[in-house]
């Protein structure tokens, strides 16, 4: 699944001028969102794939090759007609990531605590 999610990720990096609105504003605000939606979606099935670590040890090394790839993603795409490479995407795939697997880290507590009752 990780392979498949990065190889959708690489994907749309390499659309030229993609654009998802009309209004560039709600194209801006769009885009950003699909950004974070993307990284965190990458972020989890990484933590997934590393479960057989120690859950805080996925978590951390799902992060840090979430961020990795964001960064070589915003290097491709300054290879890409219509696109450049930012590093404020980078921070933005980053929190994305952080905010997906601050969720699961709050679930994962909920459901332990849940199933110790």
């Amino acid at each position: 699944m990780v392979a498949a999610w990065a190889g959708v990720i690489f994907a749309l990096s390499a659309t030229p001028n993609l654009r998802v609105a009309q209004a560039d504003d709600l194209d801006f605000v769009l885009r950003k969102a699909g950004h974070m939606a993307a990284f965190g979606i990458l972020a989890v099935l990484l933590w997934r794939a590393l479960t057989l670590a120690a859950v805080r040890r996925a978590m951390v090394s799902s992060l840090v090759l979430t961020v990795a790839y964001a960064a070589s993603d915003e290097f491709h795409q300054s290879f890409t007609a219509g696109r450049h490479e930012s590093p404020v995407d980078v921070a933005i795939d980053a929190a994305g990531a952080l905010i997906a697997l601050s969720v699961l880290a709050l679930w994962l507590r909920w459901w332990t605590h849940r199933s110790a009752e």
